[in-house]
C-alpha cells in the first residue's frame, strides 16, 4: 500500500506543470465569466429597453389616433347640430323661408323662391333619412394585447439564438493564399462577428493548437500557409455573448509548390489569327481564322489545323513552382505543360496552317512512335486534355503508369494544376480542385522553361486567378 502511495504521488509532482496549466486556465475562464455575466446583464437590460420603448411608442401612436378620432366625430356632430338648428321656426332655413313668402315683388320672389325650393327638398330628404354624421362607439380602437402578454409571460433566456454556420466548400478556394467563405444554412439567427480557426493537420502533433482571427463579414483570405500541406477550417457566430457551437470542419490542401503568377504572352508570336487572347492576357480561345475559312472551298479530302501554341511571359530558371488553369469543357483538343525556350522557338519558327494527318511528336495524334520520343529526356512535356477527357500519355518511365488504353483516360478536372521542379527536373500534373497529382514525369530543364499551351479546333483556356489580399467580402445579401 506504501508503495502504491509513493507512486501516486511521484506521478502528481511529476504532473505539477501540468496542474498549474490547469489552474492558470480556471483563473482565466473564471475571469471571462465575470466578463460575459456583466455583459449578458448589460444586454438583457438593453433588450428590456427596447420592448419599454416599443410599448410607449404604440401606446404614444395609439393613443394620438383615438384623439384625432374622437376630434373629427365631434366636429361632424356638431356641424349636423348646427344643420338642423336650422330647421327650427324662426331660425335658419325655415326663417329665411318664412321671409321670402312675405315678398311683394314677384320677380325676385321667383328668383329667390327657386332656389330656396331645393335647400328645403333636401332638408325635407334629410328629416326622412336620418342618420348621425358619425358614431359615438369606439369599439375600433381597442387594443387587443391577449397574445402579446402571453408572449411577455413565455419571454425567457434562449438557450443560443444562433444557427450554426456551414462553411461553403464551392465557394472557397485555396491558390496563393486561402478564400474561406460561409453562411448560415437556415438564413435566421445571423451573428454580428465570427471566429474563423484553422490548423495544419501535423502528423508529429495529434492534437495541433489552433489559430484564430476575428472576422465581420462571412468570408476571409488566409495567407501564409505552408505548401503542400492539410489545414482543417471551422467557424462560429457571435452575437454579444452568445456564440453558436462550432462549424463542421473542412479541410483543404495547399498546392504542392509557391504559386508562379505569369500571363499569356502576346509577344511571343502566337497565331493571332486563330488565337484570340483576351485584354487582361489571361485568356485565350482558338477560332478557324480567315485563311483557312477562305481557302474552305478548296479542302475536298480530310485534313486538320496544325497546334497553335501560345505560352507564358515569364520564365522559370530555379526552384519548384506551381499554376493552375482551367479548360473550357466544350474544349477540342488542348495540350499543356512546360517547355524550353529553345523548344518554343523550334515550334513558332516551324508552324504551318495545315498539315496531312501523321503523326508529329507534339500534335496530339496517337501512331505508337510517340513511345521512342516520351522514354528519352525532352526539354518539354505535354499532356492531352480535350472533350472533357485527360489523356495521360502512352508511355511512361514511371513503373506504375496505367498501359491500358481506358485506364488512361480519366475525367477532366475543372481545374487543373502544373507543378514543375526545375532543380530536380520533374514536372507533375494536379487535379487542382483537390491537390491531387494524375502524372508525374521527368523534364529535361537544361534552359529557360515556359509554361506552354497548345489548342486545336475549338477550345478556350483560362489562367487561376490569385487570390488578393484585399479580396472583396461577400455581402449579406449576395450570399
Amino acid at each position: 500500500m506504501k508503495e502504491k502511495l509513493s507512486k501516486d504521488i511521484d506521478y502528481l509532482i511529476s504532473k505539477e506543470s501540468q496542474v498549474k496549466s490547469q489552474i492558470t486556465e480556471l483563473g482565466l475562464l473564471m475571469k471571462e465569466t465575470e466578463c460575459n455575466g456583466e455583459r449578458a446583464k448589460e444586454e438583457a437590460s438593453s433588450s428590456f429597453d427596447k420592448l419599454f420603448d416599443v410599448l410607449e411608442e404604440r401606446r404614444a401612436t395609439s393613443l394620438r389616433a383615438i384623439e384625432a378620432s374622437k376630434i373629427l366625430r365631434l366636429e361632424k356632430l356638431q356641424s349636423q347640430i348646427e344643420e338642423y338648428q336650422g330647421l327650427l321656426e324662426n331660425n335658419g332655413l325655415v326663417g329665411y323661408a318664412q321671409e321670402v313668402l312675405k315678398e311683394t315683388d314677384q320677380s325676385c320672389f321667383v328668383q329667390t323662391a327657386k332656389q330656396l325650393h331645393e335647400r328645403i327638398q333636401k332638408a325635407t330628404e334629410s328629416l326622412k333619412s336620418f342618420r348621425p354624421a358619425a358614431q359615438a362607439s369606439f369599439e375600433d380602437f381597442v387594443v387587443d394585447v391577449t397574445r402579446q402578454q402571453e408572449a411577455l409571460t413565455d419571454l425567457s433566456f434562449h438557450s443560443s439564438g444562433l444557427d450554426i454556420p456551414e462553411i461553403n466548400e464551392e465557394q472557397c478556394k485555396i491558390y496563393n493564399k486561402a478564400l474561406i467563405c460561409w453562411d448560415h444554412p437556415q438564413r435566421a439567427g445571423s451573428a454580428d462577428t465570427y471566429i474563423l480557426e484553422y490548423r495544419k493537420s501535423n502528423k508529429e502533433e495529434a492534437n495541433p493548437a489552433w489559430q484564430e482571427t476575428e472576422v465581420f463579414s462571412k468570408s476571409k483570405v488566409i495567407s501564409d500557409l505552408d505548401t503542400n500541406s492539410c489545414y482543417t477550417f471551422r467557424v462560429r457566430g457571435y452575437k454579444g455573448s452568445i456564440c453558436s457551437p462550432w462549424s463542421r470542419e473542412v479541410i483543404l490542401h495547399t498546392p504542392p509548390a509557391p504559386v508562379f503568377s505569369f500571363l499569356f504572352d502576346d509577344k511571343c508570336g502566337y497565331n493571332s489569327e486563330r488565337l484570340l487572347l483576351n485584354a487582361r492576357r489571361n485568356a485565350v480561345e482558338n477560332r478557324a481564322g480567315f485563311p483557312l475559312l477562305l481557302g474552305a472551298e478548296r479542302l475536298q479530302a480530310g485534313c486538320y489545323t496544325t497546334l497553335d501554341y501560345i505560352v507564358g511571359d515569364t520564365g522559370i530558371v530555379k526552384g519548384k513552382h506551381f499554376w493552375a488553369f482551367h479548360v473550357e469543357p466544350y474544349s477540342y483538343l488542348v495540350k499543356v505543360g512546360v517547355a524550353s525556350d529553345s523548344k518554343i522557338q523550334e515550334w513558332f519558327h516551324n508552324s504551318r496552317d495545315l498539315t496531312s494527318p501523321r503523326y508529329e511528336q507534339d500534335s496530339g495524334h496517337d501512331s505508337g512512335s510517340e513511345d521512342i520520343f516520351i522514354e528519352s529526356l525532352q526539354p518539354f512535356t505535354l499532356v492531352t486534355v480535350g472533350m472533357k477527357k485527360f489523356f495521360i500519355p502512352k508511355a511512361s518511365p514511371a513503373p506504375a503508369a496505367p498501359k491500358d488504353s481506358v485506364s488512361r483516360i480519366l475525367p477532366m478536372p475543372s481545374c487543373i494544376g502544373i507543378c514543375l521542379d526545375y532543380d530536380k527536373g520533374r514536372v507533375g500534373f494536379y487535379d487542382a480542385d483537390r491537390m491531387k497529382c494524375l502524372y508525374e514525369r521527368q523534364v529535361d530543364c537544361s534552359g529557360k522553361m515556359y509554361p506552354a499551351f497548345a489548342l486545336m479546333g475549338s477550345a478556350g483556356v483560362h489562367l487561376e486567378e490569385t487570390i488578393a489580399a484585399k479580396y472583396l467580402d461577400y455581402q449579406d445579401e449576395d450570399m
